[in-house]
């Protein structure tokens, strides 16, 4: 097919028949449509699924005598576990002793591994079994957070314990944070390999991500700077950034049976009202199922909170000094930053140290609270799922023994019981996620047209088939909501672009959504490079996810010899005449509207778009001037084309350069639905179903 208005470039479109599969490629976001999807074909039998989960709790029981020994002839008839005051049954009980404690062989275990518990992948031991009656330690650095002379106090405290007081059955690691969560070595009994991790640490590591001001200057020392930055939202991050790192860590721990401890050194952890709420209370539930215990260490030490601040400040602003409230203040912020930690200890069955510059009792009371303890497991009688704080009980039937054991656990949540923090914190943990999320299908196309020299407009659609997602009926209308997150990191992995919204859609009844595609849009402004786009999609009814990921790479016009865009094919346009939608999808008030699967109808139409630059002497050929481009459409009737797999192939031939490319994608053409009898007065809906 020759185009009239050119005379020196030449396009063609081949429809070749191939026994080929359509190919399925996703999108992006910017509105809500629909295309057919097949459903259950008639006659198939349904399909049934039998789930059964099972969950096991387990709690650690130290069982000492009047004189503090401890008790290590204990049957698990001896003990009886409450859960909220109704006894449970125990279904599962150890009792792991470190003077049992077998030599491990190390040959294969040493630092440099990209993974904390490699005991799994047996680097440590010759399988889990050679971890019995071992402590299971890690030593955790929040540099983020410490001063270069708390570092200091830390680093010695852990020397001396190396050298001084590690036993023959503890296996150590460590793991630091500055800019991002390290592991520095793996868990070992080898001195000389723990003093080399511990003593990489240095004071210039510090202060990477302290804490900064509210924005009241009240108080605040007076250095000739009259403005008080708010850096309220910044302190929340950074202390998710701790929580969230805290979470990492027991969850690569969570399939080892063993206690573990987390002895955490940090300069102090503030929580921002409830902002953190949602984060300290899944690093808390991980430890928790990991059976992990932190010991927190304020590495600040004692401290003296003068009311007018110390030597290394300004003179305090304000009346503050003078009316006690400065010292109030001081008091009130040292004693939020040491909350969280005491809360991340007391809810995981550790201890919290506080107010000493001595942090060697840190270490021993790790020792003595895992020299001998009793593993206690029951499945629960309660099989809600509603994320409440459920208090454990165990008593023994001896009067002279003590037990000690954390008060209690957190019920797992289901989406329905979770609250808008928690729910936002697993989209953004599984957009995180290495692996990806299959509950819910979702298919992603990303293109790129040029908008100026440096700049490409990426537009990104998304599908869902209608099928996924559970409608609820009310009156004549289906209604759902469906969340959706996603990013763009470039070959740096840095985050470039991000998008996120709460898609509502609202259909009517006799628009049979369920054979229909869901269609959401967005895009990109990036400059030339290799992306790497994941998008996650959430329905709000049972909480099931669904993430694509695909790479693509945005040319450089400047190196390549025939300058083309995406080529765009559709089935659908909608009017557009808004001057401020300023999308490369929009041609002459039509805006095209991408068809992902690359599935078409007999008796629709097929519309492509795409982009050929020419060169500036050319401009007297150009049709989007502002851009030195000639833009491409065609509109190809389906009628004459049997259904069937097609291969398409547009061919762009620049005669004066000598230069050619040859564009093809799959499609597949079914035969025409009838339409089902509409009503005579039809309510309009929110979201409109595709041609």
């Amino acid at each position: 097919m020759k185009t009239e208005t050119m005379k020196r470039y030449s396009g063609s479109m081949k429809l070749t028949a191939a026994l080929t599969l359509p190919m399925l490629l996703g999108a992006t976001m910017v509105a809500q449509t629909a295309s057919q999807v097949p459903n259950q074909q008639p006659g198939h039998a349904p399909v049934f699924t039998i789930s059964v989960r099972s969950e096991i709790v387990l709690t650690n029981v130290v069982a000492r005598d009047k004189q503090g020994n401890v008790v290590k002839d204990l049957k698990s008839s001896d003990f009886t576990v409450f859960e909220n005051g109704k006894p449970q049954k125990i279904s599962s009980f150890d009792f792991q002793n470190v003077d049992l404690a077998a030599a491990l062989k190390e040959q294969t275990t040493v630092a440099g591994t990209t993974s904390i518990a490699k005991m799994l992948e047996r680097s440590i031991g010759e399988d889990k079994q050679a971890l019995r009656d071992h402590r299971l330690i890690v030593i955790f650095f929040d540099l983020s957070s410490m001063q270069q002379s708390d570092i200091d106090r830390g680093v010695d405290s852990a020397k001396e314990y190396i050298n001084k007081k590690m036993a023959p059955a503890d296996l150590v690691a460590v793991v630091s944070m500055d800019t991002s969560l390290k592991l520095v070595q793996d868990f070992t009994a080898d001195r000389q390999s723990l003093l080399r991790a511990v003593g990489s640490f240095n004071g210039t590591e510090g202060q990477g991500f302290a804490n900064g001001g509210n924005g009241d200057s009240e108080g605040t020392a007076d250095d000739a700077s009259s403005f008080v930055a708010d850096d309220s939202e910044y302190n929340s991050l950074n202390t998710d950034r701790s929580l969230y790192a805290i979470l990492q860590v027991a969850k690569s721990l969570e399939r080892v049976d063993q206690r573990k401890s987390l002895l955490y050194f940090s300069g102090g952890l503030t929580r921002n009202g409830i902002e953190n709420q949602a984060s300290l209370r899944a690093a808390t539930n991980a430890a928790t199922k990991a059976n992990m215990s932190i010991y927190s260490v304020d590495t600040r030490g004692l401290q003296a909170l003068p009311p007018v601040g110390d030597a290394s400040t300004g003179s305090t602003r304000g009346t503050s000094a003078y009316n006690g409230a400065a010292m109030q203040s001081r008091l009130d912020s040292n004693f939020s930053s040491q909350e969280t930690l005491a809360s991340l200890s007391s809810d995981t069955g550790g201890k919290a140290f506080f107010d000493s510059n001595d942090f060697g009792p840190a270490f021993q009371a790790i020792q003595h609270d895992t020299e001998a303890y009793y593993i206690i497991g029951f499945r629960s009688t309660d099989q809600r799922r509603d994320g409440s704080f459920r208090k454990l009980q165990v008593k023994i039937n001896r009067p002279d023994i003590k037990l000690d054991y954390r008060p209690g656990y957190y019920a797992p949540a289901d989406f329905q019981h979770q609250k808008n923090e928690d729910r936002e914190l697993a989209l953004n943990e599984q957009l995180r996620s290495d692996a990806p999320a299959v509950d819910v299908a979702v298919y992603l196309q990303a293109l790129y047209f040029r908008q100026n020299d440096n700049h490409f407009f990426v537009p990104v659609s998304l599908i869902v088939p209608g099928s996924q997602i559970p409608f609820t009926q009310v009156k004549d209308q289906s209604k759902a909501t469906i969340d959706i997150i996603g990013n763009v990191k470039n070959a740096q992995q840095i985050v470039v672009g991000s998008a996120r919204e709460t898609v509502k859609l609202q259909l009517d009844a006799n628009q049979q959504v369920q054979r229909k595609n869901i269609q959401y849009s967005t895009g990109f402004s990036l400059a030339p490079g290799r992306y790497h786009l994941k998008f996650v999609v959430r329905e709000n009814q049972s909480g099931n996810m669904g993430s694509f990921e695909t790479d693509i790479n945005v040319p450089d016009m400047k190196k390549v010899p025939l300058k083309l865009s995406s080529v765009l094919v559709a089935n659908q346009r909608t009017p557009n005449n808004n001057p401020r939608n300023q999308s490369l999808l929009v041609r002459d008030g039509q805006q095209y509207v991408p068809n992902i699967p690359h599935v078409f109808r007999q008796d629709q139409h097929l519309y492509f778009l795409y982009v050929f630059e020419t060169p500036i002497i050319e401009a007297n050929a150009v049709n989007i001037p502002d851009r030195n481009a000639v833009g491409f459409q065609f509109d190809v009737p389906l009628a004459q084309l049997a259904p069937g797999s097609y291969i398409c192939q547009v061919n762009v031939i620049d005669d004066a350069g000598g230069t050619f490319t040859f564009p093809r994608m799959a499609m597949m053409i079914t035969a025409p639905v009838a339409a089902p009898a509409v009503p005579a007065a039809t309510p309009t809906a929110a979201a409109k179903p595709g041609e």
